[in-house]
C-alpha cells in the first residue's frame, strides 16, 4: 500500500518508480540499518516501539548517512554510466581510489583485495587462495544500480554481469551465485512479477555444485534463526532479506523485520530495501527517510549524493 506522502504512479511510469525504488531504497535500508550494527536482536523495536522508525543516527553515523554498502553501489552505477557498459578493471580502479581514501567503513576482506596491489583480475582470487574464506555479503551490498542497469537484458545477462562484478573483490563463488540470484529476483520485480514467486527459477540457473546451499536459505519455510553463519555471509544475508520482503506486507515493516534480526544490520537492511524498493517502488518509501538520506564518496572530492541524485542515477541506469 502506497503512504500518502507520496504520489502513486501511473501504469506507464510504474517500472521507472521501481527502479528508483531499488536504488533509494537500497541507500535507504544501508542508512536506516548503520547505527544498528553488531547489535543484538529486537534492537529496532526496542529503539521505535510505536514501529514508526526514523534515520536517528548513532554509531559514528549521521541521521540519513549511508555506508560502503551504498557508496560502493553509487562507484559501480556511475562506471556503467560513464563507460558506456561493464569495464571491470575501471570498476575496480574505482573502489580502489575509495578504498585508498579512507572511507568511514570498510569491510576487512575488501579491504584486503582492494589494498593488496594485485592487478583487478588477481586481487580478489590470490586473496582467496590465500585466506581460503572469501564468502562475504559485500557482494549484494552494492548490487541495486548493476540490478538495475542488466536488468533489461533478460535473466542470462544479469547473473552473468552479477557475477562478474562480484568477482572482483569475492574469490568464492558462493558470492557470485548469491548475488546473480540477486539480480534476477530485482529484475522480476522490475517488471512487475513477485520475486519471492522467481527462486525455483533463478535457481535453475544457479552452479549446480552451488545450487543446494542457496535452495535451503531462499525456500520458504526458512527462517534467519535456522542459519549456520552470521549474517556477515552471503547465504544467510540473501536469504534473511528475502524473508523480511516474504514475511511482511510493505516497504517499512520489510526493512523494520530486516534490522531487528541484529548483526550485519545495514548490509541485510540494504539487500531488504533494493529487493522491496523493486517491489513496492520509490513511492512506497517515506519521504521521513529519504529527505536525510545523503552518500559521501572518499576519494572523489567533497562530493555528497542525496536522494535526488539517487534518482538521476536510477532513471539513467534503467534508461
Amino acid at each position: 500500500m502506497t503512504p500518502p506522502d507520496h504520489p502513486a504512479p501511473s501504469d506507464r511510469t510504474a517500472r521507472a518508480d521501481r527502479a528508483r525504488g531499488a536504488v533509494v531504497g537500497s541507500a535507504v535500508g544501508d542508512a536506516l540499518g548503520a547505527p544498528f550494527e553488531f547489535g543484538p536482536a529486537g534492537v529496532f523495536a526496542a529503539r521505535f516501539p510505536d514501529g514508526v522508525g526514523e534515520m536517528c543516527g548513532g554509531g559514528g553515523w549521521e541521521p540519513g548517512e549511508a555506508t560502503d554498502d551504498t557508496q560502493m553501489a553509487v562507484l559501480i552505477g556511475e562506471s556503467l554510466l560513464e563507460r558506456g557498459g561493464l569495464e571491470l578493471p575501471d570498476i575496480f580502479d574505482r573502489f580502489r581510489r575509495w578504498a585508498a581514501a579512507d572511507p568511514k567503513d570498510i569491510g576487512l576482506q575488501t579491504e584486503q583485495v582492494l589494498t593488496s596491489g594485485d592487478p583487478w583480475d588477481l586481487a580478489a582470487p590470490l586473496h582467496f587462495q590465500r585466506s581460503g574464506r572469501a564468502a562475504g555479503n559485500g557482494s549484494l551490498m552494492r548490487a541495486a544500480t548493476p540490478a538495475v542497469h542488466f536488468a533489461a537484458a533478460g535473466r542470462e545477462a544479469t547473473m552473468s554481469a552479477a557475477r562478474r562484478i562480484a568477482a572482483l573483490t569475492h574469490g568464492d563463488a558462493a558470492a557470485w551465485e548469491g548475488t546473480a540470484v540477486l539480480h534476477e529476483l530485482i529484475r522480476v520485480a522490475l517488471d512487475g512479477g513477485d520475486p519471492v514467486a522467481a527462486v525455483p527459477g533463478a535457481l535453475r540457473d544457479v552452479r549446480e555444485d552451488h545450487r543446494p546451499r542457496w535452495a535451503t536459505v531462499l525456500d520458504p519455510g526458512w527462517h534467519p534463526d535456522d542459519a549456520t553463519e552470521f549474517n556477515g555471509a552471503v547465504w544467510p544475508c540473501l536469504g534473511s532479506a528475502l524473508w523480511a520482503l516474504r514475511t511482511t506486507d510493505s516497504f517499512e515493516t520489510s526493512l523494520a523485520a530486516a534490522i531487528d534480526l541484529g548483526g550485519d544490520t545495514d548490509t541485510v537492511a540494504a539487500v531488504t530495501g533494493a529487493l522491496a524498493g523493486a517491489a513496492y517502488g520509490f513511492a512506497a518509501i517515506p519521504r521521513r527517510w529519504t529527505e536525510p538520506l545523503h552518500v559521501p564518496l572518499p576519494g572523489f572530492g567533497d562530493r555528497v549524493l542525496r536522494t535526488p541524485e539517487l534518482t538521476a542515477l536510477a532513471r539513467r541506469l534503467a534508461a
